[in-house]
């Protein structure tokens, strides 16, 4: 069965004034489209197309993992926002952040220069790693899942992401995301509400399966 673009969780223009309308319409109606129908005409009438996309991830390259990757990166990234996001978690999240990098500042500042030191194009992730919380970047459409990490939180790096907003100031929009846009609800993962998410599936994020996994 073909792939087919997932909906925003919100409307094109329920992240003004940090990301514009015309960004998201560009970003995830043209880009992030492209990335669902190249993977739809790579894999038709192989052994991909009867698989899911996280298997395809991992057991693809070239191409295929490419446009997979980037499929799923954008599904997350889009869930990884909310409208009047942003600001510092709480609860259990915000001591775990606490506990891994001394303070939501120091977070904030490695999450943002880990965002600001990507060369070229790519992300920036909050992830477990074998239980840890870490801060990690990977480049153009590789993802932790490919290295057996847990993502939680990622933005994207990808000039198309911010240039229409921002220009070429990436730490701005990456200051702008951490303070206006992040979405560190639990609640927002679809089946999470009760039980953090449990399920070890990871295309809808954000923060959902942390205290299961801490």
């Amino acid at each position: 069965m073909a792939f087919v673009l997932p909906e925003l969780p919100y409307a094109k223009d329920a992240l003004q004034p940090h990301l514009s309308a015309e960004t998201l319409d560009y970003h995830h109606g043209k880009h992030h489209n492209a990335y669902v129908t190249n993977l739809n005409n790579l894999i038709e009438g192989t052994d991909f197309a009867s698989k899911g996309l996280e298997e395809i991830v991992l057991t693809s390259e070239g191409g295929v993992f490419n446009n997979a990757a980037q499929v799923w990166n954008h599904t997350f990234y889009w869930n990884s926002m909310k409208p009047g996001g942003g600001g510092e978690p709480t609860g259990e999240l915000a001591a775990a952040i606490a506990k891994s990098f001394g303070s939501y500042d120091a977070f904030k500042a490695e999450f943002i220069q880990a965002g600001l030191t990507q060369f070229g194009s790519g992300w920036a992730w909050l992830v477990l790693d074998n239980g840890q919380l870490k801060i990690t970047k990977t480049g153009n459409a590789d993802l932790p899942l490919k290295h057996g990490q847990v993502a939680l939180l990622t933005a994207d790096v990808w000039e198309h992401a911010y240039y229409i907003d921002y220009r070429n100031l990436r730490q701005k929009y990456l200051e702008v995301f951490l303070a206006s846009l992040v979405n560190w609800d639990a609640d927002a993962a679809p089946g999470a509400a009760s039980s953090w998410g449990c399920s070890p599936r990871q295309n809808i994020p954000p923060i959902a399966r942390l205290p299961c996994r801490l």
